[in-house]
């Protein structure tokens, strides 16, 4: 499994072809999840092992974590998205209810919590750097990717929030094409964002057509 650790050098530092790899995977699921195909979620667990090899040999265990999570999110979007392109309407892309908002924003924050304390008492975690960061970034992503196998627009929202962190924590960690795609990430998410926002209104007005004709 020698490839696994295989590298190459830009201006010096050190580059995994795992973490390369794995994050251009990484920016063809924004891509693809915009185009609301369904291409996007085993694209999205490919990558996610790939990430998960990188994360290991840098020791980055919080990352690491959180690529076997999305391992499963990965899983439990792809069937929910085939159970909604089965459906009568396809995959109806909506934006959440003020309940739904209000447990995506609860998962987050204590979430992050809960996930904070386990990185500071947990040795082997060996969370040296910003334990707080890591833990907002791990649950951040994991609400985003539920959000998004709910087909809801706010997903994108979630995305710009851990990326506002996720830069800084990857560039910190040695890991400098995460920290590079990160950045383009921000720039996708927001296209991503626009693109799902106008669907979902015009679903809207046609629901509410339909139930005024």
């Amino acid at each position: 499994m020698n490839w696994l650790n295989a590298s190459f050098e830009v201006f010096g530092e050190h580059v995994l072809w795992t973490d390369l790899i794995g994050n251009v995977l990484s920016l063809a699921v924004v891509w693809l999840a915009m185009r609301k195909t369904l291409w996007t979620w085993p694209v999205q667990l490919v990558g996610a092992l790939l990430l998960l090899a990188a994360s290991l040999h840098a020791d980055v265990p919080g990352n690491a974590l959180k690529q076997v999570l999305f391992c499963g999110l990965a899983l439990y979007g792809w069937a929910m998205w085939t159970r909604g392109r089965r459906e009568a309407d396809g995959l109806v892309v909506r934006q959440a209810t003020l309940r739904e908002r209000l447990v995506l924003i609860g998962g987050l924050l204590v979430g992050t919590a809960v996930v904070a304390q386990l990185f500071i008492h947990l040795d082997w975690l060996q969370i040296a750097w910003s334990p707080w960061a890591n833990a907002y970034i791990f649950v951040g992503s994991a609400v985003a990717t539920f959000a998004q196998s709910r087909a809801l627009v706010d997903f994108w929202i979630v995305w710009v929030l851990v990326d506002l962190v996720g830069v800084p924590l990857a560039l910190r960690s040695g890991l400098y094409v995460s920290g590079a795609v990160y950045g383009i990430f921000f720039v996708m998410v927001m296209v991503g964002f626009r693109n799902w926002l106008r669907e979902s209104r015009g679903t809207q007005t046609h629901v509410q057509k339909a139930v005024t004709a």
